[in-house]
């Protein structure tokens, strides 16, 4: 049993990394919490393991009275005898546990507390491992993809690379080989969860460490990354050696070391820059393939204006402004560009907008040619400049440099109210002009509709005389046809001939009547539809 038992115990410690007196220790706080649990947590149980035999000694120590008033805590003196002839009434001796005075369920709790603790000890040991690889790459096959996040055995342990940190439009499937950087490692109830990630500048650069042998050896040293991931890496690299070039090391040979790190990142662009510690150096590096005409910078804001070229622009600027984001990340300096033709505009207006100093109200001439001479020539330099250097001046002591300074912020506080009232009498301009514009379309409006109107009063006045003058000539030719019979009657007898013959010439003067008086009446529409149209026009 013994040899059983001890073998047992090295398994485990060889199958799960443990060191075997890490076992002996478990088994023994196992049983002694399955002990206390079956005798009601009696406090004077003691339970030994040796390593080298596997013999387990489980013992109760009891005091000997002569009346045992709790069996758990106390013996008789004949039971005390029996184990150690020399005992006596007040004495404590060992008494021996077997496993059969343990029952089943005690069993199975030493069991289930084995188990748990050694669990443990494997996912603690496991995080201690991993902790220390933070920063270091690893590679693992995928066992499993959920909702975008891929589950990753990396051997004792399983990681997690997460979407988030995974290259875009990159696809994976159960089984591909994955090369990824350890992000972090958490501690999780279901153990230590490591984060893997792909997208993490770190893994760029481990990455150039296993391709290019001089940055392993610490010859060439990566100075900054700035990176987004699948579109576009700018890597800044120096030598300690001056005889190596850092930029041609890391490129390799007809590009062979920087293009198995492309492969790696899925063809993600790579730029290899020289560092350099002067920062508009370093920046106009940064910015390449753009060339950089001029550089304005300010450390005390670590911000800097860039002119590029007109036609330079774009490219510097990148595609969604990649390349300017990227080079200031890579540089740590908030980057302005500009071409030359808006810096031009800009100095322009910022000349237009400086107050000549003899401008200051309340200033002598004498004071005015001392500011002068000190190169304080705008109103502007005599707020910036140092309280220092205005008592440096002769002729200005302290209450004169703060009345000095004083009015002059006044003054630019006027300016700038003035400004103001000025852009909102401008606003109000062109919001009455707008309105303005407003009013005449909609009185061109009304204007068309009333004239439209007119022109469709006037059609329908009109298809009514057509009407009027078609029912007249019906009634004309009714009435000719009625005297057509009577003419043909009258041609049987001369004497009725001669009588119808001015009643012939009656009806013929008639039908001209009647013509002129139609003639008269379109005359008479005509006019009144001349009068409509004058004043609606």
């Amino acid at each position: 049993m013994s040899y059983s038992i001890l073998e047992a115990m090295t398994q485990i410690a060889r199958e799960k990394n443990l060191d075997i007196d890490y076992v002996v220790r478990t088994l023994e706080s196992s049983l002694l919490q399955a002990a206390k649990k079956k005798f009601s947590n009696a406090d004077n149980i003691f339970v030994a393991v040796d390593p080298e035999s596997g013999d387990i000694n489980i013992h109760a120590l009891k005091t000997v009275v002569s009346n045992v008033t709790d069996s758990n805590f106390e013996i008789s003196l004949e039971e005390a005898k029996d184990i150690d002839d020399s005992a006596e009434e007040g004495d404590e001796v060992e008494v021996y546990i077997s496993f059969e005075e343990f029952g089943r369920n005690a069993i199975a709790t030493a069991k289930q507390l084995m188990i748990q603790k050694v669990r443990e000890a494997e996912r603690e040991m496991v995080y201690e491992e991993y902790v220390e690889k933070i920063g270091d790459l690893v590679t693992g096959n995928v066992q499993q993809i959920d909702k975008g996040d891929l589950i990753i055995s990396i051997g004792r342990a399983e990681s997690i690379l997460p979407q988030e940190n995974q290259i875009p439009r990159e696809k994976y499937r159960q089984g591909d080989r994955v090369r990824a950087y350890i992000a972090d490692v958490k501690r999780n109830q279901r153990g230590p969860q490591i984060i893997l990630s792909r997208a993490h500048d770190g893994f760029v650069e481990k990455l150039f460490e296993l391709e290019v042998p001089e940055i392993f050896e610490r010859i060439i040293e990566i100075k900054a990354i700035a990176r987004e991931p699948g579109e576009r890496t700018k890597i800044a690299v120096s030598s300690a050696d001056e005889r190596i070039d850092p930029v041609g090391a890391c490129v390799g040979i007809k590009g062979v070391r920087v293009q198995s790190i492309v492969r790696e990142l899925s063809n993600e662009r790579i730029d290899v820059i020289q560092y350099h510690p002067d920062p508009e150096i370093f920046a106009t590096r940064g910015l390449a393939p753009a060339t950089v005409v001029k550089i304005d910078s300010y450390p005390e804001d670590q911000s800097m204006t860039v002119i590029v070229e007109d036609d330079k622009l774009s490219l510097a600027i990148g595609r969604q402004g990649q390349n300017a984001r990227l080079a200031a990340r890579l540089t740590g300096w908030r980057i302005n560009i500009l071409s030359e033709s808006e810096y031009s505009d800009m100095k322009r207006r910022e000349v237009e907008s400086k107050i000549p100093i003899s401008k200051l109200p309340g200033i002598s001439d004498s004071i005015t040619n001392k500011l002068l001479e000190d190169d304080i020539l705008y109103v502007q330099d005599l707020i910036s400049a140092p309280t220092d250097d205005l008592l440096a001046i002769p002729g200005i002591g302290p209450k004169r440099a703060e009345q000095l300074q004083e009015s002059a912020r006044q003054l630019m506080a006027d300016m700038e109210r003035q400004k103001e009232l000025d852009a909102l009498a401008e606003e109000e301009e062109m919001d009455d002009s707008e309105e303005d514009d407003d009013i005449s379309i909609s009185v061109e409006d009304e204007r068309d509709d009333d004239t439209s109107d007119i022109s469709e009063d006037d059609d329908d006045d009109d298809d009514e005389d057509d009407d009027d003058d078609e029912d007249e000539d019906v009634e004309d030719v009714d009435e000719d046809d009625e005297e057509e019979p009577v003419i043909e009657l009258s041609a049987q007898d001369d004497s009725t001939e001669e009588e119808e013959e001015p009643s012939e010439s009656a009806d013929v003067e008639e039908a001209s009547e009647v013509e002129d008086i139609s003639d008269e009446s379109v005359q008479s529409e005509q006019e009144d539809e001349t009068e409509k149209q004058q004043p609606s026009s």
